[in-house]
Order: C-alpha cells, then sequence, then structure tokens
C-alpha cells in the first residue's frame, strides 16, 4: 500500500506501531542478517530500516552507529512507495538523489539499493537495504537476492507479532481460569503443549486453540547455510 495517501499513511503507521519495534534494538537475528547481507554483497552498510511519521529508524544495522534520521531526505521514504526494489548506482549521477544530504553531504553517498519489508496484508514498513560509498553496478539477480534478505526480516518480525499475541492471549486465559494450574502443561523436551487430554505441537496449539498464523521464521546458523548457498550456487 502507498504512502501518497493520508488515510492509507494513517493505517500503514497503525500496522507498523503494532509491531511494536520502534526504538527497540534488534536481536541477534536481525544482526545476524544485516551482517550477512553486508558480506553477501561486499559492501560496508547493511540496514533494517522502519519508517516511522517523521523518523526513520534503524532496527538493526550493520557498518553503522546512527540509530535515526529524520524522514524527510531519508531514501527509505521513497522505496516503500512500491514493491520493487529501488536501486541507485550513483547517486551523484542520479536525478534522484543528486541534491539528498546523505549523498551532497559529509556521509558521501553513493550507492544505494533497497526493497521494502511488506507484511501480509501490503502494508509497507521500512526497508531492507545496503549502502556503499563507492558507485557500483546491480543487477536483476542482485535484486532478487535483496529482496529475499527483505522476506527473511519480514518473517522474523511476523513470527514475533504473533508470539506476543499468543502470550497476551495465555497470559489473559490465566488470569480468568479458576485453576490456573490445570490450564496448559508444556514439554520443554518436546516442545508440545497438553491440552484437553492430548498432546500437540506448539504450532497446532497456537493455530488450532488460539486462531494464529504461524510465520516460519528462519534460524541464524540456517541463514548462514543459506547465504552460503547464494555465494556458491551449483
Amino acid at each position: 500500500m502507498t504512502t501518497d495517501d493520508p488515510a492509507l499513511e494513517a493505517e500503514r503507521l497503525r500496522a507498523l506501531h503494532g509491531y511494536e519495534s520502534l526504538k527497540t534494538p534488534g536481536d541477534g537475528a536481525f544482526n545476524t542478517i544485516t551482517a550477512l547481507a553486508a558480506r553477501h554483497f561486499n559492501v560496508p552498510v547493511s540496514l533494517v530500516s522502519l519508517v516511522d511519521e517523521d523518523r526513520i529508524w534503524f532496527h538493526s544495522g550493520f557498518g553503522l552507529e546512527t540509530k535515526e534520521i529524520s524522514r524527510s531526505p531519508g531514501l527509505c521514504a521513497s522505496v516503500i512507495l512500491s514493491d520493487d526494489a529501488y536501486v541507485v548506482r550513483d547517486a551523484v549521477d542520479d536525478p534522484r538523489t543528486l541534491a539528498n544530504p546523505l549523498v551532497a553531504g559529509s556521509f558521501g553517498l553513493r550507492f544505494y539499493a533497497a526493497a521494502p519489508l511488506r507484511t501480509r496484508d501490503g502494508y509497507r514498513l521500512g526497508t531492507f537495504n545496503i549502502l556503499d560509498f563507492q558507485p557500483r553496478e546491480f543487477d536483476a539477480a542482485d535484486e532478487a537476492v535483496l529482496k529475499d534478505f527483505a522476506s527473511i526480516v519480514m518473517e522474523q518480525m511476523e513470527l514475533r507479532l504473533e508470539t506476543r499475541r499468543a502470550i497476551a492471549t495465555l497470559k489473559q486465559a490465566f488470569q480468568n481460569t479458576p485453576d490456573p494450574s490445570q490450564l496448559v502443561t508444556v514439554c520443554a523436551w518436546t516442545n508440545k503443549v497438553r491440552l484437553d487430554g492430548r498432546w500437540m505441537s506448539f504450532e497446532e496449539f497456537l493455530t488450532e486453540k488460539l486462531g494464529f498464523q504461524v510465520s516460519h521464521g528462519i534460524h541464524p546458523g540456517s541463514i548462514r547455510d543459506l547465504t552460503n548457498e547464494l555465494d556458491n550456487p551449483s
């Protein structure tokens, strides 16, 4: 969904705030993803950026200590207008970015490529982007890989959202039941839940009993395997 319509932008901001990711540091999974992207593309900076009403927050970043910038000059605000990748191969020769303070100022940005972070409902919350201080080429295959990284980030965000909702539901049920000890039994060894006299997987418990959708995030170790496959295709 685009942000040029005030009503749609208000909906997008509500969706963004629902993920509760603003101003919170990225955990190990997000930091691993940005580090892997920087290594894969051989760039000095890789970021997970969330576009708020007037600020762009860097939820996770590799190679940049800044945690936020104003939205007005931010390239990420342009990226969320479309589902396509946004690529600036040489910022000083690109009319879209020539006057951008990140390009004309001391930061010295020359290359920028980003893919939007898109929810299941179509809201673009921000971007997964890579930066360089030198111009570079970036082809369709590179764009596809960048979108894959963005998808991995979005899966992690969806998973965390569903987990928070599940925990809130369990807390509410625990508070309302007359005998909390009989509410649910969890086996940490098998990751199964006993409810209504039978054992079920935690995913089955979330989907069948609580009505949630489950997004399968990728463990950092598996992300490394994925990146190795991308770096060494058969």
